[in-house]
């Protein structure tokens, strides 16, 4: 609804409802009333486009109205004086809505109850009183008449227009129904109507007062048009002039007529697609701008008007609504002094809610104001989970991680030193000599150590390089080898001075003997056999035979031939004592260069050039003598010391003939001799530890220690000056996680070779694996 006519309507409400006892007074003379304007719109009717201008200011306005409410049938009976006014038409139809809203708010107590309004008032109501007001309007200055008439003329052309352009009227009333029983129906726009209405309504009241009254006065005429316009814009609830202007707007072109929904049939039915429903409001029939006044003098003094009060019970008036058309009126305001959004509806109680929704608006709440305690209280709800459940993983890991190995650690000296000073050796006056201790040490060397020929003591590499590649084990003989012919043959060179034993060509001998004819017969062409046997050529052998030598450390070594007879076969004496050392861990060498002499397959004794085995603990080990080299002997003896057998081993080289017998050979013979004898006579034990002494503890690896202790006293071999080590050892099956008291769990030695000390270890107590607390903390 129009903000010009909604306000005024409701006022005028106010007073129809406090003089509710004047209605039966108000239903007969708006009877009596019915039938005078129908007799006079029947006399209008007769008159027809004859009727002169002045007349139809009067009279003609209702029935004009009528024709527009039965479907506009003859719109061009109005455009005589329509050109004429519409521009002042238009410029006045503001005005007047800003006259309707300016006594809308002088009366704000009688606004609404539009139905209770409307219960006693109809269409008949408005074509009555329209009737009246023409009557009284011939009164009127002649010349405000001729104005209210082009105006008048120009409504009814703006009418007829929106007629046209979609906005049928509605039919009224039946002639001869009494008038509190007859409906009017007017047709509203879906959407805008009563915003476009409102827009009309805010023309203001810049127009001076007797231009207002000269426009209330031309429209008293036409009120039964004014109040089918006045339904078309929603109005309800009033009477006066702003009522009828507010109508004349809405049908005048801002209204529905371009919105609307295209006109209603016979019925009062819909005849367009939008209105789709229909909304009864308590319409007052308007009588003409005249009664405006009435109403806002009523209003101002606080009473009733009489006309005001009998016109809200007069009409009921049906208004068709979209879909989208607001329920009840609505009054227009000036942009700039709307009223403010109405307060969004209250929420449903929660049990309505949806479930979501509910828990949305519990959880999604403000934070409190941060503080240094609930950031601390924050931070610690945060991270104490994550830290619990990094320590619960962590103790699963550490829980089944595996142990770490235990082992042995020596809790005492790591050495024991001989007292005394070291004694003087018997070192040759000529040559390099080296003298040594297996697994105990040297008692040093003598001579310049440069490499110089060692004739036949090549032999004993060959040697260890054919047990390396092809060991003999147990009581074995080893591999057969067949003689080939350049063997038998280089037999003859004997006769050259050259050490060799006869063979036959196609024969075998065994690997065992092979290695006695070289290492006892010191047999050359045996040694060149050997060779292409195992690596195919001498040249090959010879290659293997230098490897070996680099592998042991002997660094002043090189050969150039299997047997040595070549001087370019080079050496010193501590490299050769290396060598000794090593070959003597081959319980098959060590079984023949202890023999005196040995038997080959074709039953010839071939004597031990080494005439010192098998006496005075010489067990061996290979002489070799040359013009060019000398006499030169590699040898090893034992002694038993505190219980232990010590393997002496050195060599001399480079030796003179001897003065006994002017040989070479006497000569290094005798300087062995010497060295062994001194040995032998220097080696003594004393007890380093006695049993039962705490020489180390297990370690667990998670810091758990358990004491060993040594099972009996223990012996360390040497010599003043001396000083040997101490280890311990876990033995061939390790040490346990766990033992009992007592258990022996691993070995002491002292010493190192053939000749170290060996002594059981032994819990002191029982050896527990680790806890777990140990295996929770252990790192790493």
């Amino acid at each position: 609804m129009s903000g010009g006519t909604a306000a005024p309507a409701a006022r005028a409400a106010s007073g129809a409802d406090a003089d509710a006892s004047g209605r039966d007074e108000r239903d007969e003379r708006d009877a009596s009333d019915e039938r005078d304007v129908s007799e006079r719109r029947e006399a209008e009717g007769r008159e027809g486009p004859e009727t002169a201008p002045d007349e139809r200011a009067g009279a003609g306005a209702a029935e004009d109205a009528s024709e527009s409410g039965a479907g506009a049938e003859d719109p061009e009976s109005s455009e005589g004086g329509a050109a004429a006014a519409r521009d002042e038409r238009d410029e006045k139809n503001g005005e007047t809505g800003e006259h309707a809203k300016d006594a809308d708010e002088e009366r704000p107590e009688q606004a609404g109850e539009p139905e209770e309004r409307a219960a006693g008032a109809g269409p008949d109501g408005a074509e009555e009183i329209s009737a009246a007001r023409a009557d009284s309007e011939n009164d009127e200055n002649p010349k405000d008449r001729k104005n209210d008439e082009d105006r008048e003329d120009a409504k009814e052309d703006k009418e007829d227009k929106g007629d046209e352009d979609g906005e049928g009227g509605e039919p009224t009333a039946t002639p001869g129904t009494p008038a509190a029983d007859r409906t009017a129906v007017l047709r509203l726009p879906a959407d805008g109507g009563t915003d476009r209405a409102s827009a009309g309504g805010k023309g203001g009241d810049e127009r001076p007062k007797d231009a207002r009254e000269a426009e209330d006065a031309g429209e008293a005429g036409s009120a039964g048009d004014v109040g089918d316009a006045g339904a078309s814009a929603g109005t309800a609830d009033t009477r006066g002039s702003e009522d009828a202007k507010s109508a004349k707007d809405q049908a005048g072109g801002k209204g529905a007529g371009k919105d609307g929904d295209g006109g209603r049939d016979d019925d009062g039915e819909d005849a367009g697609p939008e209105a789709d429903r229909t909304a009864m409001l308590r319409v007052p029939t308007t009588t003409g701008t005249a009664d405006a006044p009435d109403a806002a003098d009523a209003a101002d003094d606080g009473t009733t008007s009489p006309r005001a009060t009998g016109a809200a019970d007069r009409g009921t008036t049906h208004l068709r609504v979209a879909d989208k058309a607001p329920a009840g009126p609505a009054p227009a305001e000036p942009e700039a002094e709307r009223p403010a959004a109405p307060p969004a509806p209250d929420a449903p109680p929660d049990s309505a809610r949806d479930p979501l929704e509910l828990l949305a608006a519990l959880t999604n709440r403000p934070p409190p104001p941060p503080t240094p305690w609930r950031t601390a209280v924050r931070r610690f709800k945060i991270w104490t989970p994550l830290v619990l459940l990094l320590l619960i993983v962590l103790a699963v890991v550490q829980s089944v991680r595996p142990l770490p190995e235990p082992v042995l650690d020596l809790t005492a000296a790591e050495s024991y030193a001989f007292e005394g000073d070291m004694p003087e050796v018997p070192w040759p006056a000529a040559g390099q000599a080296t003298l040594s201790v297996a697994g105990l040490g040297t008692f040093g060397s003598s001579g310049e150590q440069e490499p110089i020929p060692i004739a036949s003591v090549a032999k004993v590499m060959t040697a260890y390089v054919i047990l390396r590649d092809h060991p003999i084990e147990g009581d074995g003989t080893g591999a057969e080898i067949t003689v080939d012919q350049l063997a038998e043959d280089e037999a003859a060179l004997s006769e050259q001075n050259e050490s060799t034993v006869v063979v036959r060509a196609g024969s075998t001998i065994t690997q065992e003997e092979a290695l006695q004819a070289i290492m006892i017969a010191s047999a050359n062409n045996v040694a060149r056999l050997l060779a292409r046997w195992d690596a195919g050529s001498e040249e090959a052998f010879v290659e293997k035979m230098n490897e070996a030598a680099a592998e042991l450390g002997m660094d002043d070594t090189t050969y150039t031939d299997p047997s040595g007879l070549m001087a370019e076969t080079v050496s010193t004496s501590e490299d050769q004592t290396r060598l000794a050392q090593a070959v003597m861990e081959y319980p098959v060498f060590r079984d023949i260069v202890i023999l005196p002499e040995y038997t080959d397959s074709l039953g010839v004794t071939h004597p031990n050039w080494n005439h010192l085995v098998p006496l005075g603990g010489v067990v061996g080990i290979k002489t070799g003598t040359t013009t060019a080299a000398g006499g030169n002997l590699m040898f090893a003896a034992r002694q038993e010391v505190g219980g232990t057998s010590q393997l002496i081993v050195g060599a001399v080289l480079g030796q003179p003939p001897h003065p006994s017998d002017n040989s070479i050979l006497t000569g290094a013979r005798e300087s062995g001799r010497a060295l062994m004898t001194f040995a032998q006579e220097q080696l003594r034990a004393e007890t380093v530890l006695a049993a039962g002494d705490v020489v180390g503890e297990v370690d667990d690896g998670l810091g758990g220690r358990t004491p060993v202790t040594v099972t009996e006293d223990v012996q360390a071999v040497g010599w003043p000056g001396l000083e040997v080590g101490i280890e311990l050892n876990g033995g061939d099956e390790g040490v346990p996680s766990s033992a009992d008291a007592g258990a022996e769990v691993g070995q002491l030695t002292v010493g190192d070779g053939p000749g170290q000390v060996v002594v059981p270890l032994a819990l002191e107590e029982a050896l527990a694996e680790p806890g777990f607390s140990a295996r929770l903390t252990r790192i790493g």
